[in-house]
């Protein structure tokens, strides 16, 4: 795939547009949002031609859109969202979702200090790499019979609360309250069900990671009282996803749907977008497989969270109730959705594809828990493990991107340049220096995920600010931090 060459109309300081008149077959513009500065990493990309060749989908309504972490992936691009209308033919694609379906955060609030953790921080995180598993093919503690894994694929997180692995106040917490309905396990190859086994509770490798953080700065008082946030307070990040599983049943109908194409008469540009319609039968088996990894993740991060909380527990000798360790929210960041919105005056039903975006809606939006009716959506995007992350709130103009934003800091280095960059130097020292401490259980993971490999997340985050599809709560900086 080549780096467009096409033109990019400025909208506003913050948002480009792709003319629907770039590429013959266009059905809508493509949006792009970002500042000045991270369009000149962007135009050096791939991903603003697949922004272009999303244009193209069946039942495309509004726009193609991409977030400011924007770069090139399967597909669609990273950080891009794309709604289609079901009754007019719409489609879903493998594509638009990702491989690493539900690939999400979770948010964890504690009433621990920086001057509780920061002496002992070393310890603490030698005892989560010690009892979290992690890396490529890692099994978890958490063992369950066939008949239980597709219970967990029905059930999601649910599967986890009813074993005594977190509280119904969890679920609350969790989008979706961490199970997606009409998840069919029928759809699901034996070759996926082969991949997920002993992988419940385990971090994975890459980015995924587990951080304990310090609240550094609050922005908006208000909502971080809401969120549970102050300054100086200590927080759990945990980032994990549907691991070989949902990568294998996006492998699966990504391939499948290529040959489905010319039954369908759909002419897209490009075959990683290969896609069918919602109401087929094709689409709905997707849908199915989709959801059934999507639980699977949901469960998967509750059992993380619960094993970090026994940590703590043994670690500081106290409850969890007594360490006020409250899930503050949980977000999925690649995942398709059914959603409904007013376009041309008519409420119409949308098939909501977020890879690599998260989802914010705004105050009193009807999905939201009570707690946080008032404020919107916590909006939950990790940077880089040598800088920062952010908690933010979803707003009501977040409505023209089918309530979406950034889902993180993006990549500016593939992994094999970020490896080549690293090469002489020891990234766990040069970000000891910085007071962080970082335990790996991959040889390379270190120098693929150096800081310099992400665009500034604090960027990022300011772009979704100012555009106002996202506001600004609170920054945590990391103290310790455990990679795959």
């Amino acid at each position: 795939m080549n780096i467009w060459e096409g033109p990019f109309e400025k909208i506003d300081d913050y948002r480009w547009r792709i003319p629907k008149s770039s590429m013959p077959g266009m059905k809508v513009p493509g949006v792009i949002y970002a500042d000045e500065t991270l369009m000149k990493d962007i135009r050096r990309d791939k991903a603003p031609q697949q922004v272009a060749n999303a244009a193209h989908l069946p039942g495309i309504v509004k726009y193609s859109l991409a977030m400011p972490d924007i770069h090139w992936g399967y597909g669609l691009p990273i950080g891009g969202v794309v709604a289609t209308d079901i009754e007019a033919g719409g489609v879903v694609t493998p594509g638009g979702v990702g491989y690493d379906i539900n690939c999400g955060v979770r948010l964890m609030r504690t009433d621990l200090t920086a001057d509780d953790v920061r002496p002992r921080i070393k310890d603490l995180l030698t005892a989560l790499f010690n009892n979290i598993p992690a890396g490529v093919g890692s099994e978890g503690k958490i063992r369950v019979t066939a008949a239980e894994e597709k219970k967990i694929l029905i059930n999601g997180s649910q599967w986890a609360i009813a074993r005594g692995y977190g509280t119904q106040e969890d679920l609350k917490h969790t989008e979706e309250k961490g199970r997606m309905d009409g998840a069919d396990p029928d759809m699901v190859s034996e070759r996926a069900y082969e991949r997920g086994k002993r992988q419940s509770g385990t971090l994975g490798s890459g980015n995924h990671f587990l951080e304990v953080q310090v609240v550094e700065e609050i922005y908006d008082e208000r909502a971080a009282s809401v969120f549970g946030m102050e300054k100086g307070q200590v927080v759990v990040m945990l980032h994990s996803g549907s691991r070989g599983f949902g990568y294998q049943i996006c492998d699966d109908y990504a391939i499948g749907m290529v040959k489905g194409l010319s039954k369908f008469n759909i002419a897209v540009p490009d075959r990683q977008l290969s896609c069918a319609p919602v109401k087929s039968p094709e689409g709905r088996a997707y849908i199915g497989a989709m959801k059934c990894a999507a639980n699977y993740a949901w469960n998967n991060r509750q059992c993380l969270m619960h094993l970090a909380r026994e940590v703590f527990e043994k670690f500081f000798k106290r409850s969890v109730a007594d360490l006020g360790m409250s899930l503050v929210y949980d977000i999925a960041h690649n995942i398709a959705k059914f959603e409904k919105y007013t376009i041309d005056g008519k409420e119409k039903m949308l098939c909501v594809h977020r890879k690599g975006a998260t989802r914010a809606f705004g105050p009193g939006h009807p999905d939201l828990p009570s707690r946080y009716k008032e404020i919107g959506q916590p909006v939950i995007i990790p940077g880089d493990m040598g800088r920062a992350s952010y908690l933010l709130a979803g707003t009501d103009k977040a409505e023209e991107t089918f309530y979406s934003t950034c889902h993180g800091a993006g990549r500016v280095l593939s992994r094999t340049a970020a490896v080549n960059a690293c090469r002489g130097r020891s990234v766990a020292k040069e970000l000891l220096n910085k007071g962080i401490v970082v335990m790996a259980a991959g040889r390379g993971t270190l120098a693929e995920e150096v800081p310099e490999a992400y665009k500034d997340v604090g960027q990022v985050v300011n772009v979704v600010h100012q555009a106002g599809i996202s506001k600004k709560v609170c920054r945590m900086r990391p103290l310790g931090v455990v990679k795959g």
